[in-house]
């Protein structure tokens, strides 16, 4: 199902290194289309231009589409723009790429990898996710670890995490950047 909708084109105030990128909140009604709350991977266009990618959850029961410096001028768009979208869940969510120090973890663990193989790709999405979503390399550590744990026990889902964020709050839309310009409205 297509949902189509118009968004304004934000900036994020930490760019983390890469100042080309900008970033779309979904409108809620848009996300709750949507198979899941949490990393949903979707096909669409900006401005007509197509692209497929990732949603990220935006700990408020919606998503933020990431959209990169190549994708703003193939689409036309600046920051500050309102960009039209469309966008419809992938018919098959795709395999994700597995993070280096859980793929050498994974690695060490046969009886871990044999459940890891086994599970569904939603269920290794959400187990990227909780991996990735630690904000300190000691707790992504723990996290890795544990993973291999619950993995080698037999369960095939990480359990106590949520994906939306919307429980723990510890998922969410980059902070917009302060606007200014032809754009904003905080120009002298």
């Amino acid at each position: 199902m297509k949902s189509r909708f118009d968004a304004e084109l934000l900036r994020p105030a930490k760019p983390d290194g890469d100042p080309s990128w900008a970033f779309v909140v979904l409108p809620r009604d848009v996300s709750e289309k949507l198979p899941r709350r949490g990393r949903t991977t979707v096909e669409g266009t900006v401005n007509g231009h197509g692209f497929q990618a990732t949603l990220e959850p935006d700990g408020r029961l919606s998503h933020w589409l990431r959209v990169s410096g190549e994708l703003q001028r193939a689409a036309g768009a600046d920051i500050g723009d309102i960009v039209a979208l469309e966008i419809a869940p992938v018919d098959r969510e795709p395999e994700p790429e597995i993070p280096a120090d859980l793929r050498e973890a994974l690695d060490g663990h046969p009886e871990a990898r044999s459940v890891w193989d086994d599970a569904t790709t939603i269920a290794r999405l959400d187990w990227i996710h909780w991996v990735i979503s630690a904000r300190q390399l000691k707790t992504r550590a723990k996290r890795i670890s544990d993973a291999c744990d619950m993995l080698a026990s037999g369960k095939s889902r990480v359990c106590c995490f949520d994906p939306s964020g919307f429980y723990s709050k510890a998922l969410r839309a980059p902070e917009a950047a302060a606007r200014s310009g032809r754009h904003g409205a905080e120009e002298g």
